[in-house]
């Protein structure tokens, strides 16, 4: 935790110029919510950070600011870490499955202009995170999508060099058995994704099945305050069936097709203008291994609202 400005590498204690203040922050923005959106998969809550960040930006007007980007980095991961280690308890409140909060991407070029940002912003990457504890997670982002030395992340999360190597290799081994095999295009996630939503809509059983990975799991994130199943569904069988068997469930008016969310295709709902559902495919291959649903609508307010 950051008791105190001293804490923070790449201050110095000298009187702060004040000019450009705002402006040199608002070079780092970008970066300091996709670190912390990555870490909190919330985006209101990244957004939050940020800006605890700016306010910190701005007391330290005691200090000449060294490096801007180790300060404005140490405190919104540190933030993100504190925040993290305080979530675990309410998640096991949480009332069924907990997914990320779907980030419209379509307009935010600067979250997935290289590989591993765009692969690192999808929901199969952010899932998989969930195994990591909060200093793995950090020291893994900052590491393998952010590209920060060993010595920039050691400051940063206050640890060791050595300590922070041991913590990336134990970060690979629980993440080694859950990265996909196989990349898929861009073209392929629109394919697939066009016809899931063609054979879902239209009441496909087989052609869903033709799609469907035979160890498929279906996720779904309601909150407990919309439609959606306690618990994860296995198997392609038991997921079409629950598919197409949800269809039931939706609005009577619906409407919505595939919109670019968390860097890839994704199917989006609106009743009346308001996003009620979003669904995104972790594709592998030709087939669909999971299925991730969010219609809690805490975590939709980000959807821009439809026509």
């Amino acid at each position: 935790m950051i008791k105190n400005r001293e804490d923070v590498p790449g201050i110095k204690h000298h009187v702060k110029n004040p000019e450009n203040t705002t402006q040199i922050f608002n070079q780092y923005r970008a970066l300091l919510f996709s670190i912390a959106y990555r870490m909190l998969c919330n985006a209101t809550d990244a957004e939050d950070i940020v800006q605890e960040a700016f306010v910190r930006w701005l007391q330290a007007s005691d200090g000449e600011i060294q490096s801007p980007k180790a300060f404005l980095s140490t405190v919104v991961t540190r933030l993100c870490i504190d925040q993290l280690r305080s979530a675990r308890a309410r998640r096991e409140l949480y009332v069924g499955p907990w997914l990320p909060e779907p980030l419209p991407t379509d307009q935010r070029q600067d979250l997935t202009e290289t590989a591993i940002l765009g692969e690192s912003l999808s929901f199969a990457f952010l899932v998989m995170l969930e195994s990591l504890g909060p200093l793995e997670r950090a020291v893994f982002l900052l590491r393998e999508v952010f590209d920060y030395d060993y010595a920039e992340i050691a400051a940063i999360v206050g640890k060791s060099e050595a300590y922070c190597r041991q913590v990336l290799h134990r970060a690979h081994q629980h993440l080694e058995q859950r990265r996909p095999r196989f990349e898929v295009s861009r073209q392929q996630q629109e394919r697939i994704t066009s016809q899931f939503l063609d054979v879902s809509l239209g009441g496909d059983m087989q052609g869903l099945l033709n799609l469907l990975a035979d160890d498929v799991v279906f996720v779904a994130d309601s909150g407990g305050k919309a439609w959606g199943g306690p618990k994860p569904v296995h198997g392609a069988d038991n997921v079409a069936r629950g598919v197409l068997g949800g269809r039931r469930f939706l609005p009577p008016g619906i409407q919505g097709g595939i919109e670019e969310v968390n860097g890839q295709p994704a199917i989006v709902g609106y009743d009346d203008g308001r996003p009620v559902i979003v669904l995104l495919l972790d594709i592998e291959g030709e087939r669909i291994r999971n299925i991730y649903q969010v219609t809690n609508p805490d975590k939709l307010h980000g959807i821009r609202t439809g026509n």
